[in-house]
């Protein structure tokens, strides 16, 4: 390690080059956790209905969770999103615009006991899922 009245630049990129060893600093610089999310970095997405699964719950549950396949629009990637409220998945068709959000688990994580589902549907064809669950709103037809 130099130390003298002319080190100064030495020891500059010398810090530089060994940032690069923090994973963390490496990660936030190459923007890998903007690249690895469907959503690219964006609050809420929207895409369309590809196929409805059910998702079995993780144990000690047992369930069988009512999910959607969707394709997002912005950049073509599959994901699947879970359908909150009780019958929601009736009000969601094959071929519809849905609107998803993160189902905010630890970390960017699936939710609770649903494995591999990170999202869920908030609004079906520009109408809130939640307020046609509770009757208030009606599905659009097309």
């Amino acid at each position: 390690m130099p130390n003298g009245k002319f080190a100064a630049h030495t020891i500059k990129r010398m810090r530089k080059d060994a940032r690069w060893k923090d994973s963390r600093y490496n990660r936030r610089a190459l923007g890998l956790d903007i690249k690895a999310d469907p959503l690219s970095g964006a609050p809420q997405g929207r895409g369309i209905v590809l196929e409805k699964v059910g998702v079995e719950a993780k144990q000690p549950n047992s369930a069988i969770r009512k999910c959607v396949r969707i394709q997002l629009i912005k950049n073509g990637r599959q994901v699947s999103a879970f359908c909150p409220g009780d019958g929601a998945i009736n009000f969601i068709d094959e071929h519809d615009e849905v609107t998803v959000e993160r189902i905010g688990g630890r970390m960017g994580g699936a939710m609770g006991d649903i494995p591999g589902v990170r999202f869920k549907v908030t609004a079906v064809n520009n109408v809130s899922l939640n307020e046609m669950v509770i009757g208030r709103k009606e599905k659009p037809r097309r």
